[in-house]
């Protein structure tokens, strides 16, 4: 990931403005294949399914107190900050850590309540595990509360993958849009 540190110190003179605000993977982590399911669903891998140039990725779940409607907030309105070329260039997936309560529809619903265009996956528990452990995302059903539901462990991060289905780049759930629609049009622009 050297050109991409390159690159951002050439621009401004390495100034703290043009550091990327995420954080570079080196070496990037490999996205599992393992197949999940779409909200129609179909079969969705992001190692074989995403043919954009980058691939936002989340794990959240649609019952989260907090963190993930934040994050989906962010994503949704970062997509706003793009011209039509590079937003076609470009796609944004929702990965449920909690399958047992996000079914297709569910999962759908919610996607679709941030921007229609979001792909939103759920699956198999042991295979979304498998698919976030290749992120490094933790992924764990909590203790039951005592209104009778349960939090779910799961990961804050935003990750990028590439159309070599490699993470390069990740970002803290605290975020901005413009933050990160810097730093993944720096991204698209290096290709």
């Amino acid at each position: 990931m050297v050109p991409l540190l390159a690159l951002l110190a050439a621009c401004g003179g390495g100034a703290r403005s043009s550091e990327p605000t995420g954080t570079v993977l080196d070496p990037p982590f490999e996205v599992s294949s393992t197949p999940l399911v779409d909200t129609d669903g179909a079969a969705f891998s992001l190692a074989d399914d995403t043919d954009k140039d980058l691939t936002l990725v989340f794990f959240g779940y649609s019952n989260c107190p907090d963190i993930c409607g934040q994050v989906m907030a962010t994503l949704a309105g970062t997509l706003t900050r793009f011209e039509p070329e590079d937003r076609e260039r470009l796609d944004v997936v929702f990965v449920t850590t909690d399958p047992a309560r996000d079914d297709e529809a569910t999962t759908e619903a919610y996607v679709s309540a941030f921007d229609p265009t979001i792909i939103g996956l759920t699956g198999d528990l042991d295979d979304i595990v498998e698919v976030g452990e290749s992120l490094a995302v933790g992924i764990d059903k909590g203790d039951k509360l005592p209104s009778g539901g349960y939090d779910v462990t799961h990961g804050t991060r935003v990750y990028a993958v590439d159309a070599a289905d490699e993470a390069p780049m990740m970002w803290d759930h605290d975020v901005s849009q413009a933050q990160l629609a810097r730093d993944v049009q720096t991204l698209l622009d290096e290709g």
